[in-house]
C-alpha cells in the first residue's frame, strides 16, 4: 500500500483529527511505516478497534474517489513525505496529512505574500488590493489568498490580470467553490494558477473551515498584508497566526472613518508594519527570502503603487468640466455629506446633487450607502479610502 493511500485513510477515521493523526504517525514513525503497519502495531500506537476498522474500511473503498479525482488532469493529492509538500505547511503541529491541488503545484515552491481583507470592503479597499496585487505578482511574488468574496477575490484578480502567479487555498473540498459568485473566478485559478484544499471531496463550507484555512494561508507565505479589515475580522485571525508562525504582518491604513480600516490601524498600532508601497513589502520581506535562500525580489513600479495606479486610473481635475472639479476641489477621501459640499462650494443643493450624479456615473466619486461621497481612487500618494 503506497503512503498517499494511507494518509488518505488515515484521514477518513471519525474523531480522530490532525492532531491524533500526527500522534499515531510519531508513534509508527511516519506515513510509511502506516503503510505496512499490521492491526497489532495499529493498537499499540494508539488507534482503537474502532478506529482501526475505520482505516480498513477506508483504504478498501473510501479513498476510490480521491484517486479517481487525482487521475485527472492537473489534479494532483500531495501527501506528507510527497517532495511538492511546502516544508513550511509540514512544520505546522496539525499540518493536514494529505493536499488536494487543482492547477499547478509548481507555484508551491516561489516565495510568496498573502492578502486578506473584509468581504465588505469599499471601492477603494477594492481597487488597492488589485492594485497592489498586480505589482507583487509582477515582481515575481506568488499572491495567496482565501478566495472569499470582496479583498480575497481582488488580490487573485490583480495577480491574473498580469499573467501572474496566485493561490487560492479554500475552506471547502477541492470540487466545491465558495461563495458561488466566484465559480468563474476560480476556474480561472486552476486554468493558471492552483487551487489548494485540506479537506476531503464534497465538503461544504462550514464555518470552523475558515480559521483552519488561514493557518495555511499564513504559512505558505513570506508575510501577510492586510488590506482592509474591521476590528473583528478573520483577517485579524490569519495576521495573528502570521505573526505566531514567525512572518511579517504588513497593514496598509485607510481613513479614520472607514470602519474598514480600523483592523489594519489596530495591527499598526501592535507593531504591524505600515504599507504605503510594494517597496514598503519587499523591504519588510527581504531577510526573511534571504535567509530561506530566494533572491528579493524587485518592484517592477519606481513609485508608490497607489500613485501609480493613480496616474493609469484617475483623469485629471483639469480635464474634467469646471463644476466637477470645482466640487472635486472640496472632495477628499473622508466621506462627506451633500450639506458639506453645498457649504463649501456656495453652490446651490440641486446643482451640487446633479453634479456629484454626473461624477459618480463617470467613476470619479462613489456614494455609500448612508449618502455620503468620497473618491473613488487615492490622489496624491495618499491611501485613503472612504
Amino acid at each position: 500500500m503506497s503512503s498517499l493511500i494511507a494518509a488518505l485513510a488515515l484521514q477518513r477515521v471519525p474523531g480522530l483529527g490532525p492532531r491524533g493523526q500526527h500522534s499515531l504517525l510519531s508513534a509508527l514513525g511516519g506515513l510509511s511505516q502506516l503503510a505496512c503497519a499490521d492491526d497489532r502495531t495499529l493498537h499499540r500506537a494508539g488507534l482503537d478497534s474502532a478506529g482501526v476498522q475505520a482505516y480498513r474500511g477506508a483504504i478498501e473503498s473510501g479513498v476510490t474517489a480521491d484517486l479517481d479525482w487525482a487521475a485527472s488532469d492537473n489534479h494532483h493529492l500531495i501527501h506528507l513525505e510527497d517532495s511538492r509538500y511546502p516544508a513550511a505547511v509540514r512544520e505546522l503541529d496539525d499540518a493536514p496529512l494529505t493536499l488536494w491541488a487543482l492547477g499547478d503545484p509548481d507555484l508551491l515552491t516561489p516565495p510568496k505574500v498573502a492578502m486578506v481583507g473584509s468581504r465588505n470592503p469599499t471601492t477603494g479597499g477594492i481597487e488597492t488590493a488589485e492594485a497592489f496585487a498586480r505589482d507583487l505578482a509582477a515582481s515575481g511574488l506568488v499572491v495567496v489568498s482565501g478566495l472569499a468574496a470582496g479583498i480575497d477575490a481582488a488580490a487573485h484578480r490583480g495577480a491574473l490580470a498580469v499573467d501572474g502567479m496566485t493561490i487560492a487555498v479554500i475552506g471547502t473540498g477541492a470540487d466545491r467553490v465558495y461563495p458561488a459568485s466566484n465559480r468563474r473566478l476560480a476556474h480561472e485559478i486552476a486554468q493558471h494558477g492552483l487551487l489548494l484544499s485540506e479537506f476531503a471531496l464534497g465538503t461544504p463550507p462550514q464555518p470552523s473551515h475558515f480559521p483552519r484555512r488561514n493557518r495555511l494561508i499564513s504559512a505558505l507565505s513570506t508575510g501577510v498584508l492586510v488590506v482592509e479589515a474591521a476590528v473583528r475580522s478573520g483577517s485579524l485571525i490569519t495576521a495573528r497566526l502570521a505573526g505566531e508562525q514567525g512572518r511579517a504582518v504588513m497593514a496598509i491604513p485607510g481613513s479614520i472613518h472607514n470602519p474598514m480600516a480600523r483592523g489594519s490601524h489596530r495591527l499598526i498600532r501592535d507593531g504591524a508594519k505600515l504599507v504605503e508601497s510594494t517597496q514598503d513589502i519587499l523591504e519588510e520581506i527581504g531577510p526573511q527570502l534571504a535567509a530561506a535562500g530566494d533572491r528579493p525580489p524587485k518592484s517592477t513600479r519606481p513609485s508608490s503603487v497607489l500613485e501609480q495606479h493613480d496616474r493609469e486610473k484617475q483623469t485629471p481635475d483639469s480635464a474634467l468640466p469646471a463644476s466637477q472639479s470645482a466640487l472635486l476641489h472640496w472632495l477628499g477621501h473622508d466621506p462627506v455629506t451633500i450639506d458639506f459640499l453645498v457649504e463649501r462650494s456656495g453652490e446651490p443643493a440641486a446643482h451640487v446633487s446633479s453634479v456629484m450624479l454626473m461624477l459618480e456615473l463617470g467613476g470619479h466619486v462613489h456614494r455609500q450607502s448612508d449618502g455620503r461621497f468620497c473618491r473613488t481612487a487615492p490622489s496624491h500618494g495618499t491611501i485613503d479610502a472612504c
